[in-house]
């Protein structure tokens, strides 16, 4: 059959056994670990994977048509995720260039399409947030500075180590944060630093939970957040802070992004922004990934972002690349999510519970095994608005200001 030959030339290295819908059994790869035995129910599975396995994989997993028999599903995306090469066109082959041509429609993100987008994904319950994200509900790559930080102080890190490279040197700043999610790293940094925090995001649900966490802890004086679009916030800010929301613009908006952005800083402002990407050169996002869970997302190639800053005036001040980060945090939000499964269970269905349990795995693989990383990216308009030296970012660091303690208070 098309599939087996197919997965005879692929699986290289691993222990992969493939069961039919007739009982028989099909084994793959170098026998060496890792091991995973997959059942197939369905006869004309091995036909549907044969044409689109980075789609149809997922999906057959979603729908229960494909199992875990022996090993875990770790264990089995590990196999696929370390043989994947051998089945992913290379770099300037015709099949390349095709992606990269299509994923400008893919990635088409006009203010409307980009809050459908949005809401697809993160106006999904607050309460399935709540059972495997950190208290303070950051839901982007934290930081562990050592092996013993839990998820709670790494994500506490992560905002302390942005608060750093913001310079928020005196009261008072005016600070823009572009998809502020459940308005965490806005009360950390008012907390922080006094100063004065609008947060924008399309998400209904955290915007209204953004809010009212304002409001819970006397800051809505000084924090405010908007339900808009970040090309409709006018007006200038000293800092503009980003976290997590970069991955959804779309490589045809990255002009448009950065132009907004620098016309929204002020002279001697600074900019930070903390977002996926790859170490390798520009590609499309995994077909499943962009079908179910983020529709318009991609991850950019460091060479798309600074291109995009360059043509805007924008001085690259700073930039650090968090290795492995990631996928410590996915590993700890895929354990939180199964130990809460039958409370997401009560929330949606087998199906959904199945399709987040094959995107918080196959996204920690990823990270750990592919070319996925973190990019910190500092940015200003003019290169003495940040000292010469990176000192003072330890010196933030080390002041000893507990922010996760202040985090913990605005909840």
């Amino acid at each position: 059959m098309l599939f087996f030959k197919f997965l005879d030339r692929v699986i290289r290295t691993g222990d992969l056994t493939v069961i039919d819908a007739a009982g028989r059994a099909h084994r793959f790869g170098d026998r060496c670990a890792p091991h995973a035995t997959v059942r197939l129910h369905d006869r004309w599975l091995p036909w549907t994977l044969a044409l689109r396995p980075q789609l149809r994989v997922g999906e057959a997993y979603m729908d229960g048509r494909l199992t875990i028999e022996d090993g875990t599903l770790r264990d089995f995306i590990d196999i696929a995720v370390h043989n994947i090469a051998n089945v992913e066109p290379p770099h300037g082959s015709w099949r390349h260039r095709l992606q990269l041509l299509a994923r400008g429609l893919m990635q088409h993100n006009p203010i409307g399409r980009a809050r459908r987008n949005v809401a697809h994904h993160y106006d999904l319950s607050g309460e399935l947030y709540k059972l495997f994200l950190d208290a303070d509900r950051q839901y982007s790559c934290a930081y562990f500075p050592t092996p013993e930080h839990d998820l709670d102080a790494a994500q506490a890190a992560k905002k302390q180590l942005i608060a750093a490279k913001l310079l928020l040197d005196r009261p008072g700043l005016k600070v823009l944060d572009i998809g502020s999610g459940w308005g965490g790293m806005a009360l950390t940094l008012a907390q922080a630093a006094d100063c004065d925090v609008t947060g924008v995001t399309l998400s209904v649900e955290q915007h209204a939970e953004s809010e009212a966490r304002a409001r819970d802890a006397g800051l809505d004086d000084r924090v405010r957040f908007h339900l808009r679009d970040y090309r409709q916030q006018h007006g200038t800010f000293d800092r503009i802070v980003s976290v997590g929301m970069f991955e959804h613009v779309g490589a045809r908006h990255y002009d448009e992004f950065f132009a907004h952005v620098a016309s929204a800083l002020d002279d001697d402002g600074v900019g930070l922004l903390h977002t996926i990407g790859r170490m390798e050169p520009p590609g499309s996002t995994n077909a499943w990934l962009r079908r179910y869970i983020f529709p318009g997302g991609y991850s950019p190639a460091l060479s798309e972002v600074l291109a995009a800053m360059e043509r805007q005036g924008l001085w690259l001040t700073d930039v650090e690349v968090l290795r492995g980060h990631y996928a410590e945090t996915l590993r700890e939000w895929h354990r939180r999510f199964m130990a809460n499964r039958e409370r997401v269970l009560e929330l949606y269905d087998e199906r959904f519970c199945r399709m987040w349990e094959f995107y918080l795995v196959g996204c920690e693989v990823a990270f750990r095994h592919l070319n996925q990383c973190v990019f910190q990216i500092q940015f200003a308009r003019r290169q003495d608005a940040v000292p010469p030296t990176r000192d003072y970012i330890a010196e933030w660091q080390h002041r000893g200001e507990a922010l996760a303690g202040r985090s913990e208070a605005a909840e």
